[in-house]
């Protein structure tokens, strides 16, 4: 009787052990455009930061900058969702005051100027649901050239005159966003 139960509770144990689906997790591949985030101040010392985005960051991959950001037509600022902006401190855009919180961004590019836009709307993707009433606030400002081609869209933010400057690159377009913070 003691074998009985034995091998029936051994044979319940390696049944049930083989029974279990003991399969990891599937994990997609890497994202052909992988989400990044911008800061300022960009030091991982300061933990203090006044501005983060939050952004996927696409590649030309042979292709034009306007190609993949139409001129004329609202940009996400990325691929992917909509990229999304928090200030933590009110801030200005132009003459336009931004209370802290979280916004999207997108963009309006053009040849040579880009409007950038800040707008309520949040977890979005794309710009295909952008509603122009939801903006908060909307600054045009000019293009420039870089030296060198950015392969993959990129932001970064820098001590600007009266606060702080968001740089966004990508091929040789160069675009800097003032924000008065």
């Amino acid at each position: 009787m003691k074998h009985f139960k034995l091998f029936t509770t051994t044979t319940f144990a390696i049944v049930m052990l083989f029974s279990l689906q003991i399969n990891g997790q599937d994990f997609k591949d890497l994202d052909k455009s992988p989400m990044d985030v911008a800061a300022y101040p960009s030091s991982y010392k300061e933990s203090n930061k006044l501005v983060k985005i939050t952004y996927s960051r696409p590649q030309l991959k042979d292709r034009k900058v306007y190609d993949l950001a139409k001129e004329n037509k609202v940009w996400r600022t990325g691929a992917n969702e909509a990229a999304e902006i928090t200030f933590y401190t009110d801030a200005k855009l132009g003459d336009t005051t931004i209370k802290a919180g979280t916004y999207s961004f997108f963009v309006i590019p053009e040849a040579s100027e880009w409007t950038a836009i800040i707008s309520t709307d949040l977890n979005v993707w794309g710009s295909y649901s952008y509603n122009k009433d939801n903006d908060v606030a909307r600054l045009t400002v000019p293009v420039t050239e870089g030296k060198e081609s950015l392969e993959t869209f990129s932001i970064a933010f820098e001590k600007g005159d009266n606060g702080v400057e968001m740089h966004l690159g990508w091929g040789t377009v160069r675009v800097a966003v003032p924000f008065e913070i």
